[in-house]
């Protein structure tokens, strides 16, 4: 199959969406796919609005869609809702050609914590978005769930993978701070509610790995936070097994690729009952959930690291692939040639 894939999230942003789609590409192109990228690095494009570290792509529709008629895709996948997926999307529309899309992100809620937008106006451009395509694929129930009462339709599953040769079980003594050691790893923005963590009154060390548009204002706010910036996958993978409890304080995620990560190091979770953190831990024996963070980080500090690790192992990158190929919509015969 050659697939066109169109994502305004890319390298070198450092996020779920990112590795998720960079490791799904490979895993394609191990079985004998053929995948094209069109991301915001190929075009003209500018910093996003408080958000620098994201490159939003600005006039791309003529380019884009040369670069799509040249490939001749047996299928198209619109990644994101960013300016690329709306100008693939136009195309599509256009000329009656099916695609797929996929929702990573909470995007209303992400857009609510910034500005204050109405969730039901950024849900209506969401819907129209999606329900355009043939299928809209998401990674939980509870997403599902969610968005079919906000009249998503053509909801597809598709669930997420972790390396687990890359996260696993290492030197716990990475770390020499006292412990015990809660540790968030992620994007240091509004959305994630790093604060949620760092506000709370815990033994021993409380470390964040990650950068983003506020992490300057966090290290000025926590002075006895000990903040690594961003790390390589080696020196995060290190960081994940060193830990006593992974803190996971967003609300807005679909699933939280890290808590996975996190898991298949042996580190146990602790997290707000709300999607993401009910599908991924929910009532299981490698973390706990509660609105009281501080009562989830305690009880997660008892959990089995060798569960946590076994539970992770479940999360295969076979299946995920598989899932993801068998809902990809591929074109009529006359429309790929």
């Amino acid at each position: 199959m050659r697939l066109f894939l169109v994502t305004d999230a890319w390298k070198p942003q450092v996020n779920g969406v990112v590795r998720t789609l960079g490791r799904m590409i490979q895993e394609m192109e191990a079985r004998g796919h053929v995948v094209e990228v069109a991301a915001p690095s190929d075009f003209h494009n500018m910093a996003c609005p408080t958000y620098p570290e994201i490159r939003l792509a600005l006039l791309a529709k003529r380019k884009l869609v040369q670069r799509i008629e040249a490939f001749r895709p047996d299928a198209i996948h619109l990644a994101t809702e960013g300016p690329l997926g709306m100008a693939a999307r136009g195309y599509c529309m256009a000329r009656g050609y099916p695609y797929t899309t996929a929702y990573h992100t909470r995007f209303p809620e992400y857009v609510h914590a910034r500005v204050r937008l109405p969730l039901t106006w950024s849900y209506a451009l969401l819907r129209r978005f999606h329900n355009g395509g043939a299928r809209c694929m998401v990674s939980t129930q509870t997403i599902q769930s969610d968005l079919e009462s906000r009249g998503f339709r053509n909801i597809a599953r598709w669930s997420r993978g972790v390396d687990t040769k890359l996260f696993r079980p290492r030197d716990e003594a990475y770390f020499d701070f006292p412990r015990p050691i809660s540790l968030y790893a992620g994007r240091v923005a509004v959305e994630k509610n790093v604060p949620a963590f760092l506000d709370l009154d815990l033994p021993g060390t409380k470390i964040v790995a990650g950068d983003g548009p506020i992490l300057a204002k966090l290290k000025a706010s926590y002075p006895d936070v000990v903040f690594l910036g961003s790390l390589d996958d080696e020196a995060l993978a290190r960081a994940y097994a060193a830990a006593d409890v992974f803190v996971f304080p967003s609300k807005t995620d679909t699933f939280g690729l890290v808590m996975l990560e996190a898991l298949a190091s042996g580190t146990p979770v602790a997290g707000f009952p709300v999607p993401g953190p009910l599908d991924v831990v929910g009532d299981r024996p490698v973390g706990s959930l509660d609105e009281d963070l501080s009562l989830a980080v305690g009880r997660a500090l008892d959990c089995s690291r060798d569960t946590c690790r076994d539970y992770a192992l479940g999360y295969d990158w076979d299946v995920c692939v598989t899932q993801f190929v068998n809902n990809l919509e591929v074109f009529p015969s006359s429309k790929a040639a």
